[in-house]
């Protein structure tokens, strides 16, 4: 009887790839705000493939109308009935409508939305400017907002604000407006009369889904019409860089 041995042979070891670094967003965020660094102050939020990315200006200023997005959401959850008050404080930014649905989203349901989006912060309730409103007084800072964003298509009820988010007034729609974003703006004087202007929403990638990112703008000669150019530059140069950026972590599936 003839006895073979059979031999292992062990395979040639095959070299791995290592996974290719995050690329940094940074540079292309602080490009996005140097693009209006010349009119005024900016800051900009932005997702990135590690959380959001920030740069420029980042400390917290009142909301303005920004906080009617988590005020219209609470709202609908109470009295979905309130569907027109929603459209007209989110597509053409009426304060007498945002004012409905606060009676109705109360405090504590606008807290609990805020909440749900991954912010500590809750609505400014105290008349710090008797002649606005008192959520509209919200401390927020982009990277607050560019949170909400990212979060928004996750939390309940929040679909139907997010169609509406995508059918701002053609005279509101300067900045994330101009590049086919979902979002919302705000704006208002500080103490003295000087604008900021602000906006926060989702951006399109090519691809279909959308990047979290959060805008803000204190134009050095205090004005409106100035806040709207800087946004504009800002979301110009962020828009033509959105593939580069993480896609928010809940994306918005509606038309």
């Amino acid at each position: 009887m003839v006895v073979t041995s059979t031999e292992f042979v062990s395979p040639p070891a095959q070299s791995v790839e290592p996974a290719p670094a995050p690329a940094d967003v940074r540079p292309l965020v602080d490009a996005a705000v140097q693009a209006a660094s010349h009119l005024g102050t900016a800051g900009a939020a932005v997702g990135g493939p590690e959380g959001i990315v920030v740069a420029g200006f980042t400390e917290p200023t009142p909301a303005w109308s920004t906080i009617k997005v988590p005020i219209a959401i609470a709202a609908l959850r109470a009295d979905p009935s309130l569907s027109p008050d929603a459209a007209a404080a989110i597509t053409a930014s009426d304060n007498d409508a945002a004012q409905r649905l606060y009676t109705v989203a109360g405090e504590a349901g606008t807290n609990a939305v805020l909440a749900e989006l991954g912010l500590g912060t809750g609505v400014n309730t105290a008349p710090l400017r008797p002649e606005f409103s008192t959520y509209g007084q919200t401390p927020l800072s982009v990277a607050d907002e560019a949170t909400m964003a990212n979060t928004l298509a996750c939390v309940s009820g929040a679909g139907e604000v997010l169609g509406l988010m995508g059918q701002v007034d053609p005279g509101q729609s300067y900045g994330l407006g101009t590049q086919g974003a979902l979002f919302k703006g705000g704006w208002g004087p500080d103490e003295s009369g000087m604008y900021q202007v602000r906006q926060f929403g989702l951006l399109p990638r090519g691809n279909g889904t959308y990047v979290p990112v959060a805008l803000t703008a204190l134009p050095a000669d205090g004005t409106y019409e100035t806040g709207q150019q800087m946004l504009s530059a800002m979301a110009q140069n962020l828009g033509e860089q959105a593939d580069a950026f993480a896609p928010a972590a809940c994306q918005h599936s509606g038309g």
